[in-house]
């Protein structure tokens, strides 16, 4: 809000493809019977001399079966490039990356949290307490693919986090469709801001139409986060990625290239 701090680039990468036979999953009433794929993109950030990432994507080890494997809910998932390899065709190495953070920890934004365990991962306590509590099954959770999060350097938060000081990197607190759900606010040279948005909604119109998955946590919070949503693209100017709109995402630069 009023400062002109900014990282310096975003890189998408590719962090795999989902498919489902019935689009209504994530819309319910809407197009059901209709298959959807589902984008599951990474975000990697520059900021000053530091690189942060913002979701790991689906698990790299699906790369070794083309036809992919169901890995939740009757989803499929499937990758045809690695996270790992697309950080060595920019010059990173995951031991390079010193932040982590997540939208939220369901499979295919936590797949590949292992690789990067000299990050300090910045997560919502909320969040935290159901992915290691009692039954972090009861919220789509797979404990095995992040398990080695117990071991980085861990920053718990409540609520929206300015994560450098300066205003270039806001996380956005959006709960609803898990505990501890999160948005990342970036502020970019030449583009200015944009609002990477997680779960908040799986594409453009589940998030103009309010539709959102009956399997999410909180149906209130969903709605709430989704206002909160709008309002700040409103008041910040900003432009949204919704990471699983197929549509919008076929339309964005990808990793090697860069926006800025």
């Amino acid at each position: 809000m009023g400062n002109d701090a900014t990282i310096e680039r975003l890189y998408i990468l590719n962090g795999g493809i989902a498919q489902v036979d019935d689009a209504s999953i994530y819309s319910p009433g809407v197009d059901v019977g209709e298959p959807m794929t589902l984008s599951c993109n990474a975000y990697l950030i520059r900021h000053q001399n530091s690189w942060m990432l913002w979701d790991t994507g689906t698990q790299d080890d699906l790369i070794g079966e083309p036809g992919g494997r169901i890995i939740a809910h009757g989803i499929r998932g499937t990758v045809s490039s690695t996270i790992a390899s697309q950080l060595e065709e920019i010059g990173v190495k995951p031991d390079e990356i010193a932040t982590l953070a997540l939208s939220h920890a369901h499979y295919d934004h936590v797949g590949n949290c292992r690789l990067f365990r000299n990050a300090q991962w910045i997560v919502q306590r909320s969040e935290y307490d159901a992915m290691f509590g009692v039954h972090p099954d009861e919220y789509g959770f797979r404990p095995e693919l992040y398990n080695s999060l117990r071991d980085n350097k861990t920053k718990l938060i409540e609520g929206d986090y300015d994560v450098f000081g300066d205003g270039s990197v806001r996380i956005i607190f959006t709960p609803g469709h898990t505990p501890g759900h999160c948005s990342l606010l970036l502020h970019l040279p030449r583009m200015g801001k944009v609002l990477l948005s997680g779960d908040v909604a799986h594409n453009r119109r589940n998030f103009q139409c309010r539709c959102f998955p009956s399997f999410n946590f909180d149906k209130l919070q969903s709605v709430a986060s989704m206002n909160k949503v709008e309002e700040l693209l409103e008041t910040e100017t900003a432009t949204m990625f919704v990471n699983h709109d197929v549509l919008q995402n076929a339309t964005l630069p990808h990793a090697p290239r860069w926006i800025a």
